[in-house]
């Protein structure tokens, strides 16, 4: 009976889908984490087969969580289940070791077809992630994220999100000069002139939702 691991910061939305996957024949959810630390260490305990992770979570991301994961369990089966629809943040999801990636916007009957195709070993997708990745490689292939290292993904999408340098450096056990060097590394790679450019040039890749707008009547 394939066991699953749930990783979402929302105890509502877990519940959601714990009902959704425990209702099918020979699927148990074993385990709930709410942060990638909880996660990491949830994986060693229980050994699910089957990890089924959101990428915003409080401190390092989802992406922290898949790498670190892999690197524990290289066999690691990990599938995002995220609002993040964007090309480069799937491709990055991907990369750090994801075998799937569906959107929070999908039919439940896309999750469970990407959780079946998941654990036989598939690489799976729901249709608009799929869509997306395709649009980006007619285009060219490549966003203003290509250049950064997995690290500096995490560390811009902490930032653009709102973290200090030094919230991050705590959330990702650095130092404070070690984030801050991968800042300025991150703003010369990415071309960007004030920390709202560099907040911007996230929003427009899809790494981190847009900051809401100014109170109507305001310019």
């Amino acid at each position: 009976m394939p066991s699953i691991l749930l990783v979402d910061d929302h105890p509502v939305v877990r519940e959601g889908y714990r009902r959704l996957l425990e209702r099918q024949p020979g699927f148990t959810v074993v385990a709930e984490a709410e942060t990638a630390a909880q996660a990491y260490r949830l994986y060693k305990a229980q050994a699910p087969d089957l990890v089924i992770l959101d990428l915003s979570l409080p401190g390092p991301s989802g992406i922290e969580a898949i790498r670190h994961i892999r690197q524990w369990d290289a066999a690691a089966r990990i599938l995002v289940f995220s609002m993040r629809t964007g090309a480069a943040v799937a491709r990055q999801a991907f990369a750090a070791g994801a075998a799937g990636y569906v959107s929070k916007a999908s039919p439940p009957r896309d999750l469970l077809t990407a959780v079946a195709g998941v654990l036989r070993g598939e690489r799976a997708m729901s249709p608009d992630i799929a869509l997306a990745i395709a649009q980006d490689e007619v285009s060219g292939g490549r966003t203003a994220l290509d250049d950064l290292s997995p690290r500096e993904i995490e560390i811009l999408g902490m930032t653009a999100a709102g973290a200090t340098a030094s919230a991050v450096a705590e959330a990702l056990c650095l130092s404070l000069k070690t984030v801050q060097n991968n800042l300025s590394l991150i703003r010369a790679k990415l071309g960007a002139r004030t920390d709202a450019h560099l907040v911007w040039i996230a929003v427009g890749a899809g790494l981190v939702a847009a900051p809401p707008g100014p109170p109507s009547g305001e310019g």
